[in-house]
């Protein structure tokens, strides 16, 4: 079968962690979610990103701590769900662990350790009606009762005056337009940086790494597509190996009444089967005891 390119689903989740892996861009956004401040430069931002090692463990977006007076963790989504707001907790409760590791703090000492204030927030680009503010732990999941814990997710749904969050929107939504043209193809992609280019959307920074925006964006096979093909492979396997062995069972009990039929006893059938397949006569009686009942 030829392969064709397909664009990953993860796509624009992968172009926003490239994107703010940049310094210059971090500190965009950094300055777009706090406009107050213009004194901080990129030197004071630190990625604090946690990474996907091992499939199954916590990893996030992006997190950057600005000096040590904040830490904010930001996720971009399309899929609108309440659990991300227990993912954050986890995200944050992670990033703060390997934040004190990083510095050696002892958190059993009798000194208070510095801890940078903690900024969580959703950039949000799929659609929906209700576009709350924010989201929390309490209200989502405890009824707004008081709890031992809460957690606040300030929810981005546009950026403003071209910032480089209302930059990000835009190509997310120029991208899904391009998607439904021309389906998840390569043309998709180029098309969608060419769009972007011309409209003053991410300009530099797809200018500057267009092939490499290109390849990151494409894949041969997504996730999904190699899920789909391992469940099909698995399907594939366990019904060959059931049918290997619904044909063992009637070759079997088809020796065994054959050997009935002439008055031949167990043992001796047990040693004709056993020669016939080419097994031990343990192996050749446990058949037997498997599949004549």
């Amino acid at each position: 079968m030829e392969k064709t390119d397909i664009a990953k689903y993860t796509i624009k989740d992968s172009l926003f962690t490239n994107l703010f892996q940049d310094k210059k861009y971090l500190l965009q956004l950094y300055r777009a979610l706090h406009p107050e401040d213009t004194e901080t430069t990129e030197d004071e931002l630190k990625d604090i990103t946690i990474k996907n090692i091992l499939v199954d463990s916590c990893y996030n977006d992006l997190g950057f701590t600005v000096g040590d007076k904040i830490m904010i963790l930001t996720e971009a989504q399309t899929t609108w769900t309440m659990n991300i707001i227990i993912r954050a907790l986890m995200y944050l409760v992670q990033s703060y662990h390997e934040y004190f590791e990083h510095r050696n703090d002892n958190l059993y000492g009798s000194k208070k350790v510095k801890l940078p204030k903690p900024e969580l927030y959703v950039i949000f680009t799929g659609k929906r009606i209700s576009k709350p503010e924010y989201i929390s732990l309490s209200e989502e999941f405890f009824g707004g009762e008081e709890c031992a814990i809460d957690v606040k997710v300030k929810m981005i749904y546009d950026g403003k005056d071209n910032d480089i969050i209302s930059q990000y929107v835009a190509f997310t939504k120029v991208y899904d337009e391009q998607v439904k043209l021309y389906g998840r193809t390569r043309e998709a992609v180029t098309n969608t940086i060419n769009i972007c280019k011309d409209r003053d959307v991410l300009k530099e920074y797809l200018s500057s790494r267009e092939q490499e925006v290109v390849d990151m964006m494409m894949t041969l096979f997504d996730e999904e597509q190699v899920m789909r093909a391992y469940v099909e492979s698995e399907k594939k396997e366990a019904a060959e190996k059931a049918a290997a062995e619904a044909a063992k069972k009637a070759a079997v009990i088809s020796a065994i009444e054959m050997c009935q039929e002439i008055g031949l006893p167990v043992s001796e059938t047990i040693k004709k089967i056993a020669g016939k397949y080419k097994l031990e006569e343990n192996d050749a009686e446990a058949w037997v005891q498997k599949y004549w009942k």
